[in-house]
């Protein structure tokens, strides 16, 4: 292999290694919040409420998309990442209503 080859190899081995840290701390961090979540949803359960608040998701929504502007992350693909969790935690609540 040439130098340049080489050195080419190097760097996309330390963009893969944080890659992979960054996929690990996601999916802890997801864990986490859904952990949250469930606790949410039991609370809600337990207290007859219902299982979404269309008016706190719309404001997570706004936020998250402003938060992914200032990162540099496309709000777009934010907004759809942040309404595939809002629905899959939508559904965990109903979940602890059956």
């Amino acid at each position: 292999m040439t130098d340049a080859v080489t050195r080419a190899a190097e760097v996309l081995a330390g963009h893969r290694a944080s890659i992979d840290r960054l996929d690990a701390i996601l999916v802890y961090t997801l864990a986490e919040r859904f952990s949250h979540t469930q606790a949410v949803g039991a609370l809600k359960a337990d207290h007859d409420l219902p299982p979404s608040d269309p008016n706190r998701e719309a404001i997570q929504i706004a936020r998250l998309e402003k938060l992914a502007e200032e990162a540099g992350l496309d709000p777009v693909f934010a907004k759809k990442f942040l309404a595939f969790i809002i629905e899959e935690v939508i559904h965990h609540h109903k979940q602890h209503q059956s």
